[in-house]
C-alpha cells in the first residue's frame, strides 16, 4: 500500500499547504544547491576490516597507560571498533568496571544508521553512550542537525534535547525544526518531537506541542501537520489530520476540520489490501452547514475482489447529500459540473470460452434540471453471457445472451431478453484474411406502465457479414511502411421497432471502431437494419530497430446500398448514400513532436462534423507544451493550450487556457510558477474557471510550500498539474532539472 494517505481537500481561494509530515517522499535537492560534504560524512570503515566477533572490541591508539585494575588512559588519536560500530577521538580513558570509554576532542561515533560527533562523549561496549553538544547525521534519510545532548541506548534509540533538525545539505539552514526534545527509534523508524517549532528562512512557520513522525519509509500513526487556508466561499479553514497505521495492509486517515462560514467538518478515509482484494472507503461530513442550514456529506466506496482465478467482484458506490454539493466543494469545471453519481456492483466470470457478467447499477442524479423521463434507468440486475469457440482459422461460433430488469419511477419499466448466436468461417493467411459470418439477433420484452401499449413486444432479424482485409509491407530505409486495406459488408433486413422501449441504447460517434461494427447502436434495444459496405485503409511507418510506430494514418467511410430506416427518437434521417468520412493521423516522437489529428467530414454538405487536433512538443522531461482544438458542429468549438517549462536554473512556469470560440469566453485558465531550492520548493498557481452548470465562475489562488524531508499530505498540486497539462509528470520534471 502507498505510505501516504489522501486527505479531503476543501476548495480555497488562498491556500497555504502546511499539510506536512516528517517522512519519505520529499523533494530531491537540485544540483545547483550542492554544498561541501558534511564534516561527519567520512567514509565508513571497510566492513571486511571489522572484527569477526561483533562483540569483540579493538582499540587503536598512539599510546596508552594501564593500571593494575585494567583501567587505562589512551593518548590519541584513538580508534575503538566493535563490529560495524566505530568511535574515534583525540584521547580518552577506559573504565573496566562499567566497560565504557570516556573520550574527548573531535569525537565521532559511526554505525550504518547514524553518525554522531561532539567534543565529549561516553560510550559503552554494550552499545549505549552519551554525547555532549553533538552533531548528528542520519545518512539513510538523509537528515542532520545538532543537539545539546544526545543519549544513545543499546537498542539503537536516540534521545536528544534542545535539537535543531533539517534535511538540507550540510552548510544549508534554509529550514530548521527546533524541538525541546526528540526521541528516535531507528529499528521502528519512528520519532516523537515535543515543543516543536519550524523555521523557514529564519522566520517561524509553525508551532506544535508534540509531533509524531517516521524516520524512514515505515508508516507511523499520529497527527500530521494541519492544513490551513482561506476561502471566500468557506472562510477560514483548518484541518488537522490523524493518520492511523492500523496494520501493514490497513490504514486510515481521520481529519477533523473547521470552516468559519460553515462550521465543523469531519473527513475520513479507510484503505485495505488483502491477498484477494483491495478497496477504499472515504467520507466527508459537515453537520449543520451554516451556509445552507443543513447537513452536507459525500460518501464513496470502491472495492475489487478476486474470488478465484476465474471470478472477480468489483463495486463502486457514491452518494452526495444534495445536488449543490459539488458546486460548493468541487474544484474546476470537471469537479463542479458532476451530472450523475454511479453506484454499480459487478460479478465477472471468465474462462477459456465463456464470459458471464452480473451487474446491478443505479445512478444518483446530481443535475436536478434533467427531466425525470430523461434520467437513466436502474439495472436490477442485468446478466450478460457470451461464449466463443475457435476464433482462429476454420469454423467458429459465438453466442451472446442477456437478461435485464430496468426500473425507473417515471415511464415504461420491464425486463429485456436478448439472444444472438453467430456462426463464422475464418480464412487467415500471412497478409490476408476473409471471415464470412451469419447470425440471428432476437430481443424480447416484458413491460409495465405502457399506458395501454403492447406489454410483450419483440423483434428478430438475421445478420450476415463479410469481413476481409490485406496487409502489404515495403522497406523504406530504416523503416517499414504498411498498407492495410479492409472492407466489411453487412446485411440486416429492416424490422419495425417503433413500439420497442428505449432503456439503455444510444448512437455513438462515428469513429474507426464504429466503422467496422455490424450494429450502429450501443445497447440492446434496437437492431439496426443495414445493406452497406464499410471501406477503410491504414498505413503505418514502423522503426525496424526499435519496433516503435512512428506514424499511423487511417481513412474510412460507409456506403449504403439501402439507406437505414431504423431510427432513435430525435435521430435525424440523413437520406444519403454514404456516411461521413472519418480519418485519423498519429505522429509519434518525431524530433520531440507528437501529433494526433481526428476528423469526421460530411462530404454531402462539404463541412466538418467533428474535429480534434492535439499537438505536443516535449524536448525533455521537464519541458512540455501542448496545443489542442476540439470542434463538434452545433455544440462546441474550443481551443486549448498548456505548458510546463523551466525558465531558469531553479524556476518552472505552468499555464493552461481553455477558450470557447463558440461562446467567445474562457472556460478555464490558470498560470503559476515554481521555485525549487536545495531542500524546499514553493509553487503559486492562480486559477479562474466555470464553477457550476449555470456558468458561475470562481477564482482561486493557491500557495504550496514543500520542505525536503517534510512531505505534503493530501492531493498535491502535482496531481492537479498532471491532470491539466498533458504529458506533465513531476518525476520527469525534477529528473530533467537535475
Amino acid at each position: 500500500m502507498p505510505p501516504r494517505p489522501t486527505l479531503f481537500r476543501w476548495p480555497a481561494s488562498t491556500l497555504l499547504s502546511l499539510a506536512m509530515t516528517l517522512g519519505a517522499g520529499g523533494v530531491q535537492a537540485d544540483t545547483p544547491c550542492a554544498s561541501p560534504p558534511s564534516p561527519l560524512a567520512l567514509p565508513v570503515a571497510d566492513a571486511a576490516a571489522a572484527p569477526t566477533d561483533p562483540n569483540r572490541v579493538v582499540v587503536s591508539t598512539a599510546g596508552a597507560e594501564v593500571d593494575a585494575t585494567g583501567a587505562g588512559h589512551q593518548t590519541g588519536p584513538i580508534r575503538v571498533r566493535q563490529g560495524v560500530r566505530t568511535l574515534t577521538a583525540q584521547d580518552g580513558s577506559y573504565d573496566p568496571v562499567t566497560e565504557s570509554f570516556d573520550v574527548r576532542g573531535n569525537v565521532e561515533y559511526r554505525d550504518p544508521l547514524m553518525i554522531l560527533g561532539g567534543e565529549w562523549a561516553t560510550w559503552s561496549t554494550g552499545g549505549g553512550g552519551e554525547f555532549n553538544h553533538a552533531s548528528f547525521e542520519l545518512p539513510t534519510r538523509p537528515a542532520r542537525g545538532h543537539a545539546d545532548a544526545i543519549r544513545l541506548d543499546p537498542n539503537g534509540e536516540l534521545h536528544m534535547t534542545r535539537v535543531e533538525y533539517t534535511a538540507c545539505p550540510a552548510g544549508r539552514r534554509d529550514w530548521l525544526l527546533h524541538a525541546q526534545k526528540i526521541d528516535i527509534d531507528q529499528a521502528a523508524q519512528q520519532g516523537i518531537g515535543r515543543n516543536v517549532r519550524i523555521d523557514f528562512k529564519g522566520l517561524p512557520l509553525l508551532y506544535l506541542p508534540i509531533v509524531s513522525f517516521p524516520v524512514g519509509d515505515a508508516r507511523k500513526s499520529g497527527f500530521l501537520f494541519p492544513a490551513i487556508g482561506q476561502s471566500n466561499r468557506n472562510g477560514f479553514e483548518l484541518a488537522t489530520p490523524y493518520y492511523w497505521n492500523i496494520a501493514p495492509n490497513y490504514d486510515a486517515t481521520i481529519t477533523p476540520g473547521y470552516m468559519s462560514k460553515r462550521g465543523l467538518s469531519l473527513g475520513a478515509e479507510f484503505r485495505y489490501l488483502t491477498e484477494s482484494s483491495h478497496g477504499q472507503f472515504s467520507s466527508d461530513w459537515l453537520p449543520s452547514d451554516a451556509s445552507s442550514g443543513r447537513d452536507r456529506s459525500y460518501l464513496r466506496f470502491a472495492e475489487t475482489t478476486n474470488i478465484s482465478p476465474s471470478l472477480r467482484f468489483d463495486t463502486t458506490l457514491a452518494q452526495a447529500s444534495d445536488s449543490n454539493y459539488f458546486q460548493d466543494f468541487g474544484l474546476g469545471p470537471e469537479g463542479t459540473s458532476v451530472t450523475y453519481l454511479q453506484r454499480i456492483a459487478r460479478l465477472t466470470y471468465l474462462d477459456e470460452h465463456w464470459r458471464a457478467i452480473g451487474i446491478v447499477e443505479q445512478f444518483q442524479t446530481i443535475d436536478r434540471t434533467i427531466a425525470p423521463e430523461d434520467r437513466p434507468y436502474t439495472r436490477a440486475p442485468e446478466i450478460i453471457l457470451s461464449g466463443r469457440w475457435n476464433q482462429g482459422n476454420g469454423p467458429g461460433f459465438e453466442l451472446q445472451a442477456s437478461a435485464a430488469d430496468f426500473v425507473r419511477p417515471t415511464g415504461v419499466e420491464g425486463q429485456r431478453y436478448g439472444l444472438a448466436p453467430t456462426a463464422s468461417y475464418a480464412w487467415r493467411r500471412p497478409g490476408a484474411f476473409v471471415v464470412p459470418a451469419v447470425g440471428l439477433q432476437t430481443v424480447r420484452y416484458a413491460l409495465s406502465n405502457t399506458n395501454g401499449g403492447n406489454t410483450s413486444p419483440s423483434v428478430s432479424a438475421a445478420i450476415a457479414t463479410l469481413d476481409a482485409g490485406l496487409n502489404f509491407e515495403r522497406d523504406a530505409g530504416k523503416r517499414v511502411q504498411t498498407l492495410e486495406p479492409r472492407l466489411l459488408y453487412t446485411y440486416v433486413p429492416y424490422k419495425d421497432q417503433s413500439s420497442l422501449p428505449l432503456f439503455d441504447t444510444g448512437l455513438p460517434d462515428l469513429n474507426l471502431v464504429q466503422l467496422f461494427r455490424s450494429q450502429r447502436y450501443v445497447g440492446g434495444d434496437r437492431i439496426s437494419d443495414a445493406n452497406q459496405l464499410a471501406i477503410g485503409a491504414t498505413t503505418r511507418f514502423v522503426d525496424t530497430q526499435s519496433g516503435r510506430q512512428l506514424l499511423s494514418a487511417t481513412l474510412g467511410q460507409i456506403y449504403y446500398f439501402t439507406p437505414p430506416k431504423v431510427r432513435l427518437p430525435n435521430e435525424p434521417d440523413s437520406g444519403t448514400s454514404s456516411s461521413d468520412i472519418v480519418g485519423q493521423v498519429a505522429v509519434s516522437a518525431y524530433r520531440h513532436w507528437n501529433v494526433q489529428l481526428g476528423e469526421e467530414w460530411n462530404p454531402h454538405q462539404a463541412q466538418s462534423a467533428r474535429s480534434q487536433l492535439r499537438l505536443q512538443y516535449q524536448p525533455a522531461g521537464n519541458k512540455v507544451a501542448n496545443l489542442g482544438y476540439r470542434y463538434r458542429r452545433g455544440l462546441l468549438e474550443q481551443v486549448e493550450g498548456s505548458f510546463a517549462w523551466p525558465i531558469a536554473n531553479a524556476w518552472n512556469v505552468y499555464g493552461r487556457e481553455v477558450y470557447s470560440l463558440k461562446d467567445k469566453t474562457s472556460i478555464e485558465s490558470f498560470g503559476g510558477f515554481e521555485y525549487q531550492a536545495c531542500c524546499w520548493r514553493v509553487r503559486v498557481v492562480a486559477r479562474h474557471y466555470v464553477s457550476s452548470r449555470t456558468g458561475t465562475r470562481d477564482t482561486t489562488i493557491s500557495l504550496q510550500l514543500e520542505l525536503n524531508g517534510l512531505s505534503s499530505v493530501g492531493e498535491r498540486a502535482d496531481a492537479f498539474l498532471a491532470r491539466s497539462i498533458r504529458g506533465y509528470s513531476a518525476a520527469q520534471a525534477f529528473a530533467g532539472s537535475e
